[in-house]
């Protein structure tokens, strides 16, 4: 028998890492899927039963879907679509908004033109879009540096709207001193302009969409009126889960990274000292406190209770929602209406739908 124990313990080993937290098959022994990037439909499928999901819970988590308004729900484990589902006439092919999750692609961005040499994040706003780009003194303006704007402390007005017109960007604390959601973070597109001599759309479509197979009908919408400057992105809903299942990788799409791992590591963790819950405009779940958009509260605890403490998240107006979880080799995408009446990046409905999804696997 004492012969046969070190192999008796190998198999124990073995199996009992077979699984992961949640109690089903681990996904770290299966290789991680890329769609091809030829414009085709194609896209490796996991069933629920291959998971060793509990299949009972598809049908609570649907009905509360729809209930929410939602218009599209994916769930990619290992780059894999477990779950695919469109609701109340949205399909495949239909555009929708990214809203403030698009945000993410503009940090994302960002990154790209700082490994190819053309910024530098920590480099003032000023030096690359001019002086005069807000309405405060010069001496304040050229304390914000790009990575404010990423990390949302760049000390302007948040109350005043979202017009991001020089008349609008207010004083109200120094940069690095106050975190506070602002749209403001929209002149990093005109820094990469600027600094790339190109558009925003021909530079985010060469150096991200067309590298990740993005589909080619997605488009920036640029606001007008109380929205002047702002941009927000429109794509099918398999577009927003291949730039999820890019995060996921560390910005890494196959064999080609897109942005440097060193920078998106940097995007997806606490990126300032007053909301540890946010990165590089990326929400980051499972810290000790949060500040939510349009206030100066700290909140105790995670942002999302049931939900896994290593996700981080691309949440936008209306529950425009990315889920990236580093652990489970999973993202989850949802796209739609306002959950409940009109919800900010951040609502009630993160928490009950993460119940809704650790039943598929608890």
């Amino acid at each position: 028998m004492r012969r046969y124990f070190p192999l008796l313990l190998l198999l124990f080993f073995v199996l009992g890492c077979s699984k992961n937290d949640c109690g089903c098959d681990s996904p770290s022994i299966e290789s991680m899927y890329f769609p091809p990037n030829d414009g085709s439909s194609t896209w490796e499928t996991k069933s629920i039963s291959e998971l060793g999901w509990n299949a009972n819970a598809v049908q609570p988590l649907l009905d509360y879907l729809q209930l929410k308004n939602s218009k599209s729900f994916i769930i990619l484990v290992n780059g894999r679509i477990v779950m695919e589902n469109y609701f109340n006439g949205h399909t495949a092919t239909t555009l929708w908004k990214w809203n403030s999750a698009g945000k993410t692609l503009t940090s994302t961005i960002t990154g790209i033109a700082e490994q190819e040499g053309l910024i530098n994040i920590n480099n003032k706003v000023s030096d690359y879009i001019g002086t005069g780009w807000t309405s405060i003194p010069i001496e304040k303006e050229n304390l914000i540096t790009c990575k404010n704007l990423l990390s949302m402390n760049s000390g302007l007005d948040d109350t005043l709207g979202d017009d991001v017109s020089p008349s609008n960007l207010q004083y109200v604390a120094d940069a690095g001193t106050r975190w506070a959601y602002h749209n403001v973070y929209v002149k990093l597109q005109d820094v990469v302009e600027q600094a790339s001599g190109q558009s925003w759309n021909n530079y985010f479509n060469s150096k991200l969409r067309d590298k990740i197979g993005m589909d080619t009908s997605g488009f920036w919408y640029v606001g007008t009126g109380a929205n002047l400057g702002l941009k927000v992105y429109f794509s099918t809903t398999r577009s927003m889960a291949r730039f999820g299942l890019l995060a996921l990788n560390n910005g890494k799409w196959n064999e080609n990274q897109i942005i440097n791992s060193s920078y998106f590591n940097s995007a997806t963790t606490t990126s300032q000292t007053i909301n540890q819950s946010y990165g590089y405009l990326w929400w980051l779940n499972g810290k000790s406190s949060y500040h939510l958009p349009q206030s100066q509260y700290q909140f105790n605890g995670s942002i999302i209770p049931h939900g896994p403490t290593d996700m981080f998240m691309a949440l936008g107006k209306d529950d425009q929602k990315i889920y990236v979880i580093p652990n489970q080799k999973m993202v989850v995408i949802r796209m739609g209406d306002a959950a409940d009446a009109s919800n900010m990046a951040l609502s009630d409905f993160d928490d009950m739908l993460w119940q809704k999804i650790n039943a598929l696997y608890q």
